[in-house]
């Protein structure tokens, strides 16, 4: 029974997506959430079904099978077929259309997914409800597990998504490409949700471990799922992926149990995913095909050497010049951090000590935890000191745990 369960979540995430992109671009944004309730509603009698007659010999075709009579039945019997769809229809092409039932050909199921990748990613919707709206339409998380994810609750999330599916509605946005020559700009903020989007699940402060890693699978698949048209199979499209990729392959290695997330130098290289190291190898190749150096670039080359377990003088050599290079594309106080402990590495304590009290970042907690390796063994006092600092400015139970494992290893 469990084993069944766990199929039919499974099923509902990777087809939830499909079928709702599929109906929202027969009928339009203005019906996405009437697209959801069928598709949910598809899921219920599905579940209802199998448990009474077993699984069908073709889950997936079952499902289609029904949605497909469900969607026809709702806008036939609220009569929002003929007055409200077909005229809009007919407006736009300027002749008269019949209706076809929704089509789920694996051909229209990418099409119709890319559009809504774009659609979703529409500037006119705030980041964060873009975020909130790619889980719900694009991967099929469910409204819990959303609020997990963020640390929220129910009701905050529902009215996060209810203003972005509103504003789908208000800008008239519509499920297709962009024209030609807006999709480089458009491509770039497609591509910034998908990073948050990894980033939520890689960075994350859930403790549910599989949530945290379904994140991280979802931004992949979605960023794959660009390579698969022309225009937007584009260089830095293949250098998130990449980045992605290379840091996907340490996830199993940063967190095993309960316990605090293991730090880089104390992971068991043996752990890491080589398969996925060989796929951002591949796309780090392909974004090398073009004369643009963007973030994902930089980000991924860096991810890269840290693939390379050997802690070598010419390893932190390279991912300080990258950082270098970072900065001045893309400068953020987290990676003028990083920047800061490459220095460490790569020159030594006294050098990154200097660089390190100019940043004075006084509420991020990374920052004393970087202050207090870099003072340790040489001025316990205060190492501990800003161990504490970053103790008192750390948000979770996870992250406490582990400063405090640094301060008792000070003695």
């Amino acid at each position: 029974m469990e084993k069944e369960k766990e199929y039919l979540k499974h099923l509902f995430q990777q087809e939830f997506t499909k079928m709702v992109a599929v109906i929202s671009k027969l009928f339009g944004l203005e019906h996405i959430e009437t697209a959801e309730d069928i598709v949910s509603e598809t899921f219920l009698k599905a579940t209802e079904t199998w448990e009474k007659q077993g699984l069908p010999p073709n889950p997936t075709a079952w499902l289609y099978v029904v949605a497909k009579q469900k969607t026809l039945y709702h806008f036939r019997r609220n009569k929002i077929l003929e007055q409200k769809v077909k005229p809009e229809i007919r407006s736009r092409q300027q002749e008269t259309v019949d209706i076809e039932e929704p089509n789920f050909s694996q051909e229209n199921i990418k099409d119709s997914q890319l559009q809504m990748l774009f659609a979703v990613c529409n500037p006119a919707i705030a980041s964060e409800a873009q975020i909130g709206l790619a889980l719900r339409i694009l991967c099929g998380f469910g409204i819990d597990e959303i609020a997990e994810a963020f640390l929220s609750n129910k009701e905050t999330i529902n009215k996060r998504l209810f203003r972005a599916k509103e504003k789908l509605r208000t800008e008239n946005i519509k499920m297709e490409l962009p024209p030609e020559q807006e999709i480089a700009r458009r491509l770039d903020n497609v591509l910034h949700i998908i990073y948050l989007l990894f980033s939520e699940g890689y960075y994350s402060q859930t403790q549910n471990q599989i949530l945290r890693k379904d994140l991280c699978v979802e931004a992949l698949r979605l960023g794959l799922t660009l390579t698969t048209y022309e225009k937007t199979s584009r260089p830095k499209t293949n250098a998130l992926i990449a980045l992605m990729c290379f840091h996907a392959s340490r996830f199993d290695a940063r967190q095993t149990g309960e316990e605090s997330p293991i730090l880089y130098e104390q992971q068991d290289a043996g752990l890491w995913d080589k398969e996925l190291i060989e796929q951002g190898i591949h796309f780090l190749y392909l974004s090398a095909q073009g004369d643009e150096v963007s973030s994902y670039h930089l980000e991924a080359q860096i991810a890269y050497w840290h693939c390379i377990k050997e802690d070598s003088k010419e390893k932190w050599e390279n991912i300080l010049s990258l950082y270098n290079q970072l900065l001045l594309v893309n400068y953020s106080p987290s990676v003028a951090l990083n920047r800061t402990y490459a220095l460490y590495k790569a020159n030594g304590r006294q050098e990154a000590l200097v660089q390190a009290e100019k940043l004075r970042l006084d509420n991020n907690h990374f920052y004393f935890i970087l202050l207090g390796e870099l003072y340790k063994g040489m001025d316990n006092v205060k190492a501990r000191l800003h161990l504490q600092r970053a103790y008192e400015l750390a948000k979770t139970q996870t992250e406490k745990q582990g400063i405090q494992e640094k301060i008792d290893d000070l003695g």
